[in-house]
C-alpha cells in the first residue's frame, strides 16, 4: 500500500495508466474489429479515459473502496497478511472503475439515448468486469505493487544509510 502522496501517485499512474490501455484497446476493439485505424481509435480514446479513471480513482472509487474494506471486509486474519488486503482493496477497485468507466464508454461512445440504454450498459459493464478483474488481479496489480516495493525498500535503505551517516 502506498505510504505517502509520491507513493500514492506513481501507484495510480501505473495502476490506470496500464488499466485504462488494455481496457481502451478492448473496447474499441470490441466495438469496432481489427480494422486499419483500430491502433488511432485506441490511442485518441487514451487520453481522456485515462485522465477521468485517475480522478475517479483517487477522488470517488478509491476513498469509497478503501472505505468499505476496513470497515465491513477486512478482519484481524487479513490484517496480517498484507496480501490479502491488497486483493481485496483491487477488487473493490474494480468493481466500481468498471461501473463507472462503462458508464464513460457507453457516454462517449453517444449509447446513453434510447430505450435499451440499460441493456447496453449491463452488456458493457459485465464484459468489462470479465477482463478488468483478471487483467487486474494477474497482472497490472502484480506489476504496480512490485515497484511500489522497489521504491518503497529504496527510500527505506536511503533512510537507513543516512541514520547511519547522522551517528558517525
Amino acid at each position: 500500500m502506498p505510504r505517502n502522496l509520491k507513493e500514492e501517485v506513481v501507484f495510480t499512474a501505473i495502476m490506470a495508466g496500464l488499466m485504462v490501455f488494455v481496457m481502451t484497446a478492448y473496447n474499441v476493439t470490441m466495438a469496432q474489429g481489427f480494422s486499419n485505424g483500430l491502433v488511432l481509435a485506441i490511442l485518441s480514446g487514451y487520453p481522456l479515459g485515462l485522465v477521468v479513471a485517475i480522478i475517479l480513482d483517487l477522488l470517488v472509487v478509491g476513498p469509497i473502496a478503501k472505505g468499505l474494506a476496513f470497515k465491513y471486509i477486512i478482519n484481524d486474519y487479513m490484517r496480517k497478511r498484507v496480501v490479502l488486503i491488497g486483493i481485496t482493496i483491487s477488487v473493490l477497485m474494480v468493481l466500481g472503475m468498471v461501473t463507472c468507466m462503462s458508464l464513460f464508454g457507453i457516454a462517449v461512445e453517444g449509447e446513453l439515448t434510447g430505450s435499451h440504454v440499460l441493456a447496453t450498459y449491463g452488456h458493457t459493464w459485465i464484459f468489462n468486469l470479465i477482463v478488468a478483474l483478471p487483467l487486474q488481479l494477474l497482472i497490472v496489480g502484480p506489476i504496480a505493487r512490485a515497484v511500489l516495493g522497489k521504491m518503497q525498500q529504496a527510500t527505506a535503505n536511503q533512510e537507513q544509510s543516512s541514520t547511519v551517516e547522522d551517528e558517525d
